[in-house]
């Protein structure tokens, strides 16, 4: 993240391409078909709880605390956070479309762009959900329970001998949260709570809209009024979002959807299924994706099992000597959490996905371009949820043709220090910061487009999919064309090479530096994936040929020879700070793979490990999280395990860590913020210290710490070139391995000196037994 000004708070499913669907990612509130394409379950059906598949609390969270202790729930368009307080319950709901702002088109005097509320804009909270039982204090036998298995939030309570129980799930089938309450005579009353002021549209009910046009709702309806006597059983239903649509042409509004109307439809429809019914239908969608992969890292002590979650951090922190492996597969298990409840068929996740506490959020609640969206979207296909992937490559898409056209009327306005200065523009570029109107903020970021493309060819390498490859195919194209008017001619020792114009390595060091690390790597990277979809798609055969020879021209970072890294800035010098949390000139080693472990010149393999080295062991948790996937590259499991110990810290005193409910926090001296890309990065990195692939190379227990290493068993881990694995190990070896093809056919299998070529049908699978 930028150290910025901070703003004024602070200052069916539908899928894209081939294999993973035919559709266009949606935005606000999802088309009403009367619930006929819901397939319901015969019977509720819960898993049972599993040592790493359950976070719990003695406590309900409180209300000055909810990011930090609220529970999330969602449906990848709505999200939650949940209280948990019998007498005087509170969700804080957010809908991924709710955003204020607009194109933000218009440059300011040094050729950026605004960064504001205003014309920028921020996500925010949609509405408060106040849920008062007023009798129901002093229970006893509480517990507040994440249950990972079936996304579910529950809470258990008796009062006066009787056992309460509340669930509370974002359903995706029926598109909406719901709140059920059971266990015995409850009295009480639903109200729901405008954040901005908005005025009342009849009881349990408000619309609002922006000065940008979108229009926004919500409305809450239970199964007996809004006020409840003596019930045995209430259901609470709430639905609501806005009308933002993916849509460039219609200015990303639709003019014509009403979001109330279709809001109470949605709540009624789902009323009329009943409680046990909803949450069977909620569950069933669930575990279609939970149940793809399993964890197990090896069993915890008794003693650290007995633990409340939050007193389990703690414990790991003040005992590092004792290990709790149960405790890191949950929190594995809690970033596929956040992946499946935060990213489906909408919107993408940003730096807090779905969940909010405030309509100010710092840095707007955007889309970073230089590591925090990118990082967002490593896990989904490593993690068996390649479905979740495609909202990111449908927000892009999407976006293109504003990105398009602001990128050739204002990237090479003189006033812009990172203008091209051969006074070619074409393609398209982004900023350091995006929203949902195809709007930038902040500065320019030239090699934001090839970030972006390359983590979109990331799902291809891992599906294959050559439909989904031909849909993204005008994003490789656009920002192609840009590197090929940005790069510029340079004599380097004798040979004539091409470098980036003036740039900025994000987000340190001088302004102006021409063939930054960051950007040679990168778009090294975007022109040999551009190069290969042409092969693939049998397009553009032409001008892939001309981008390979462009590529072939492209300078390519050296070691320095006075501080013995890898240079950032086509310099032996260091010109920024040297334990800077970002790894931009590390991009190339990860997530890229032109740097590859087993491939590298040893030279250029050392300057990678001591720029590491140099950048420190500490830093914000999406940083941590970076350094801990590079050390697992390096096969240095006892560094890359370090690492992910020091993102599940725990968060005190304002520092950074892992908060009671998981999120991790980033420090801002005197308070800390939720980002949720370490909460993705760091299972990343947990799931490359397990297996790491690329095209024709698949590598079991490349960095296994010690804590895992009695045994274990992982199932579906996602491998680049088309493939699934299934591992088991013990005593630090690999004992059997099921490989499965999504789509690849050839691939070398490792495990330590141990080699294997297989050939595989698609579809097929092969086991493998190394030891």
């Amino acid at each position: 993240m930028p150290e910025l000004p901070l703003p004024p708070s602070r200052r069916s499913f539908l899928k894209l391409g081939g294999a993973v669907g035919a559709g266009v990612a949606l935005g606000g509130l999802r088309p009403f078909a009367a619930n006929a394409d819901v397939v319901r379950p015969a019977a509720e059906d819960l898993a049972p709880p599993s040592p790493a598949g359950t976070l719990w609390y003695p406590a309900p969270a409180s209300e000055s605390k909810i990011i930090e202790q609220g529970l999330p729930i969602g449906n990848g368009r709505i999200g939650a956070l949940v209280g948990g307080d019998p007498a005087a319950d509170f969700l804080y709901l957010a809908d991924a479309s709710l955003w204020t702002g607009g194109p933000n088109d218009v440059l300011q005097d040094d050729g950026q762009f605004p960064y504001d509320l205003e014309k920028f804009g921020t996500l925010g909270l949609l509405a408060k959900l106040r849920i008062a039982v007023p009798a129901h204090t002093g229970v006893t036998d509480y517990r507040r329970t994440l249950d990972l298995g079936n996304g579910l939030v529950v809470i258990t309570y008796r009062y006066q001998g009787v056992q309460y129980r509340r669930e509370y799930f974002a359903s995706h089938p029926d598109d909406v949260v719901v709140v059920r309450l059971s266990g015995g005579p409850v009295t009480g009353s639903v109200s729901l709570e405008p954040t901005r002021g908005e005025a009342a549209a009849g009881a349990g009910a408000f619309t609002g809209a922006f000065a940008n046009g979108l229009k926004y709702a919500c409305t809450v309806t239970t199964s007996g009024g809004l006020t409840f006597s003596g019930s045995s059983e209430v259901v609470v239903v709430l639905s609501g979002g806005t009308n933002y649509v993916p849509d460039a042409a219609r200015k990303f509004l639709d003019a014509s959807l009403d979001p109330l109307v279709l809001a109470k439809r949605k709540a009624a429809a789902a009323l009329t299924v009943g409680g046990g019914v909803l949450r069977a239908t909620h569950v069933a969608d669930y575990r279609r994706l939970y149940d793809r992969m399993s964890v197990d890292l090896g069993q915890s002590p008794p003693a650290k099992r007995a633990l409340d979650t939050w007193s389990r951090l703690v414990a790991r922190h003040d005992q590092p000597g004792v290990p709790d492996p149960e405790l890191e597969a949950s929190y594995l298990q809690f970033g596929r959490y956040l992946t499946i409840t935060g990213s489906r068929d909408g919107l993408p996740m940003g730096l807090q996905g779905l969940w909010q506490n405030t309509n100010t959020p710092d840095w707007m609640s955007d889309y970073h371009t230089d590591i925090n969206l990118q990082m967002n979207y490593w896990l989904a296909d490593r993690a068996a949820l390649p479905g979740s992937f495609t909202a990111l490559a449908g927000y892009c898409l999407a976006q293109l043709p504003v990105w398009t056209d602001s990128t050739n009327r204002l990237f090479n306005d003189p006033r812009n220090r990172f203008r091209n200065t051969s006074g070619k523009v074409a393609g398209w570029a982004v900023a350091f910061s995006t929203n949902i109107y195809g709007g930038s903020g902040w500065w320019w970021h030239p090699g934001g487009n090839a970030w972006l493309c390359n983590s979109l060819w990331d799902h291809y390498s891992f599906t294959q999919d050559k439909a989904y490859l031909a849909r993204i195919y005008p994003l490789l194209k656009g920002a192609a064309e840009f590197w090929e008017a940005r790069l510029i001619p340079m004599t380097v020792d004798g040979r004539e090479v091409l470098v980036d114009d003036h740039d900025w390595s994000p987000e340190h060091g001088p302004q102006d530096a021409r063939g930054i690390t960051y950007a040679q790597e990168i778009v090294w990277d975007l022109f040999e994936h551009y190069r290969e979809a042409t092969a693939v798609l049998g397009r553009d055969r032409a001008y892939g040929d001309r981008i390979a020879g462009l590529q072939k021209k492209l300078y390519l970072p050296k070691v320095s020879p006075s501080t013995g890294w890898l240079e950032e800035w086509m310099s032996p010098d260091n010109l920024g700070e040297t334990t800077h949390r970002h790894l931009s000139p590390l991009i190339g080693f990860f997530p890229g793979d032109r740097i590859a472990a087993d491939t590298a010149p040893r030279e250029l393999l050392d300057g990678v490990r001591a720029l590491l080295i140099a950048r420190g062991m500490d830093s914000f948790g999406w940083a941590t999280a970076w350094r801990s996937a590079c050390w697992a590259r390096l096969k240095d499991a006892d560094r890359a395990y370090q690492l992910l110990l020091t993102v599940l810290r725990p968060s005190v005193a304002n520092g950074n860590g892992t908060a009671p409910n998981f999120f991790d926090m980033y420090s801002q001296g005197s308070y800390t913020i939720f980002q949720i890309d370490a909460n993705l990065g760091a299972p990343t990195a947990m799931l490359e210290m397990l297996v790491h692939s690329r095209p024709g190379v698949l590598e079991l227990l490349p960095a296994l710490p010690p804590a895992w290493a009695a045994s274990g068993r992982v199932t579906g881990i996602g491998a680049r070139g088309g493939f699934e694995v299934d591992l088991e190990w013990r005593a630090g070896k690999v004992t059997r391995a099921v490989i499965r093809s999504v789509g690849g056919t050839r691939l070398e299998v490792r495990a330590g000196t141990w080699r294997r070529a297989i050939t595989l049908r698609p579809g097929a699978s092969v086991t493998v037994r190394p030891s």
